[in-house]
């Protein structure tokens, strides 16, 4: 099993900041709603924790206070490939520590956090935005481009 010991100070931080970060992604692509998107991405970690003991690495994840990449953007484009590229990183670094199933963890922790901020406030009468979705489609190529 694989756990924060196996990883440097900074590999460690860039796996923490990437579920909020995806998260805030799909906050920023659609106006409106940006509380209760938030308190959906605290639900997704709550939820998470719920169901502790079956990952020991994702449970040191969700435990951990979530971290926030605090670069300041001046588009939402710079926002975007930012987002992204620090998302295959951080599968890249586990892919290189942890178990093939830890990462499939890892991102599918990451999908179902996107999906339940997107859900969090309907727009356009839609439960997820086209903006959303698209958002959550650029996550998941990101997350999926990584050698597993």
């Amino acid at each position: 099993m694989t756990s924060k010991s196996d990883f440097s100070p900074e590999e460690w931080r860039l796996i923490l900041e990437a579920p909020p970060s995806a998260g805030l992604l799909v906050v920023a692509a659609q106006r409106g709603g940006m509380f209760r998107e938030t308190i959906a991405m605290a639900k997704a970690y709550a939820q998470t924790r719920e169901q502790h003991g079956q990952s020991e690495l994702l449970d040191e994840i969700v435990s951990a206070k979530p971290k926030r990449d605090h670069t300041h953007f001046h588009s939402p484009d710079e926002l975007k490939e930012h987002t992204l590229q620090h998302v295959r990183e951080s599968v890249e670094v586990l892919a290189r520590k942890a178990t093939p199933a830890e990462v499939e963890e890892y991102r599918q922790f990451i999908v179902t956090l996107t999906h339940m901020v997107a859900a969090a406030h309907r727009e356009d009468d839609q439960d997820v935005s086209k903006l959303e979705q698209a958002a959550i489609e650029d996550i998941v190529a990101a997350l999926n481009t990584t050698a597993a």
